[in-house]
């Protein structure tokens, strides 16, 4: 065989072997073009970085999202966007994104399918991060191992702290709903009418998207059941760890412009003009100040009243919800401060922050103090709002509602502290290199996916090999599923919590 001859079937070789590498390409096109994506290992196929939406730059920084610009050609996404514009806030926030910039509006995709007919149920994931940080590249919530169990996965970013959630007078009065505020949560709607015209070209069944997030997330998700925007494009839902129905409430619009206002004032561009030329990194860079934070607000558009008045109501969307929080969402020095746990200092503690419902808040949160004061910091946070969440949608929705209290810690942790539940419900263990995992660990991961899954899937959460998990109920007696080694479906021991809670905030709200 001479040298052409070798040259020639290496040629070949080298063809054939492009050939298949490109046939093999996952490919879907979308309403505003063709994506290709990557083939995982396990049969798997990602599209990262897909725009959902135009970029929020220039005259569109704090408007309502667009539509994305059509591409002729075919687009790559095989790597993550850039995360949207953000502090260092959180230490456990690690990203793969391709850096941070004000255009963020982008999505990301797994999906099992074998062709775009296969109508799959949908998840769409709302990263976590106090409305200021996150981003859908963290790999606790990468969607490969979810997708591997026959559901098409995203995760969404959408604009946070300034650029996501600035009210301003100017704002109020260019918009055609007479409302600012809350842009992060249209650009989370966008995402899902993104979904809903084109979730079919990744073998997802528009008809069965269930949304679920933590913390942030958590609050999102029940901001978009109340949200006209996400009407209809919800069949059900997952909350960990946060709603908007917290004792706190929502700032009003009037309220919300007021801050924005005096915010520009002191960051020296009083004016709409001047704050969307401001580059956006001296932007954000004034959102230092200590005590400065934007979050979502009852702007009478997005959220067009008051959360808990709507789910009351029976206003929100009529879906299946799953909810639940952690056994250490705070933790004891939070009410204690630097105080010995003993009873006369609990005792203290209540007085300062109850006053003369100090002893119905030591009725309620009675034994162990250390335990109790950990509940009560809980509770305060994050906890009775979830807790009112899943009460109120039980009694409203005429549809199922599942609770869940998670008790498991991470490999030598104090308890099971915020958001710690997070890797373990999207499979994703495995992504955390920090923690000595052990095989209870991954076993719990692997119970909690199939629960997770199968709710995705059916609305209900049971299945084959698992604990039976039952409904919730409204009101006292609650049944509920303790997630742990091992987990078992117990009574709500906490309805004395909540009651003193409501009776609290009750009687606060009408002086």
């Amino acid at each position: 065989m001479n040298k052409l001859h070798v040259l020639l079937i290496a040629a070949s070789v080298i063809s054939s072997s492009t050939y298949a590498a490109a046939s093999s390409t996952p490919r879907a096109t979308t309403a505003s073009g063709a994506v290709t994506g990557v083939q995982e290992a396990s049969g798997v196929k990602s599209f990262k970085g897909i725009p959902y939406a135009a970029a929020p730059v220039g005259k569109l920084r704090w408007a309502a999202p667009q539509p994305a610009a059509k591409w002729k050609s075919t687009r790559k996404a095989d790597h993550f966007a850039a995360r949207c514009m953000q502090l260092p806030l959180f230490s456990d926030m690690v990203f793969r994104a391709d850096g941070v910039s004000e255009d963020c509006l982008y999505l990301n995709v797994w999906t099992p399918a074998k062709s775009a007919r296969e109508k799959l149920p949908v998840l769409v994931y709302f990263y976590g991060g106090g409305f200021a940080a996150g981003d859908g590249s963290e790999p606790r919530y990468d969607g490969e191992s979810m997708a591997a169990k026959g559901i098409v996965t995203l995760t969404v970013n959408y604009r946070l702290n300034i650029f996501g959630f600035l009210a301003h007078p100017e704002l109020t009065k260019e918009s055609p709903h007479h409302a600012s505020g809350n842009y992060g949560l249209m650009d989370q709607a966008a995402a899902l009418q993104w979904v809903k015209k084109n979730i079919a070209a990744f073998g997802g069944d528009p008809a069965r998207v269930t949304i679920a997030g933590e913390s942030a997330g958590s609050f999102s998700v029940s901001a978009q059941m109340i949200n006209p925007q996400a009407r209809g494009l919800i069949a059900g839902a997952i909350g960990e760890s946060g709603s908007l129905l917290s004792a706190m409430g929502l700032a009003p619009l009037s309220f919300a412009e007021q801050v924005g206002a005096a915010f520009a004032k002191d960051a020296g561009a009083p004016t709409l003009a001047e704050l969307r030329t401001m580059p956006a990194q001296q932007l954000l860079d004034t959102t230092k100040k200590p005590g400065t934070w934007f979050s979502a607000i009852e702007d009478g558009y997005v959220i067009p009243r008051s959360p808990a008045i709507m789910y009351a109501a029976g206003e929100q969307a009529k879906v299946p919800l799953l909810a639940g929080w952690n056994s250490y969402e705070g933790h004891y020095k939070q009410i204690l401060g630097d105080a010995e746990p003993t009873a006369e200092n609990f005792a203290a503690a209540l007085q300062k922050l109850y006053g003369d419902q100090a002893a119905a808040a030591q009725q309620a949160y009675s034994g162990d103090v250390k335990q109790a004061a950990t509940e009560l910091a809980s509770d305060r946070f994050i906890g009775y709002g979830t807790w009112k969440w899943i009460d109120t949608h039980a009694r409203t929705s005429g549809k199922p509602t599942y609770r869940y209290y998670y008790t498991r810690p991470r490999p030598g942790q104090e308890g099971a502290g915020h958001s710690v539940e997070i890797e373990y419900a999207m499979g994703n263990l495995a992504g955390n290199k920090v923690y000595a995992w052990t095989d209870e660990d991954r076993a719990l991961s692997a119970q909690m996916q199939e629960y997770f899954a199968n709710f995705i899937k059916t609305g209900n959460p049971n299945g084959a090999g698992l604990p039976e998990w039952p409904q919730a109920s409204a009101g006292a007696g609650s049944r509920l599923m303790k997630l742990d080694v091992p987990s078992t479906a117990v009574t709500a021991t906490d309805d004395a919590h909540y009651r003193f809670q409501e009776e609290f905030h009750a009687a606060k709200a009408k002086r």
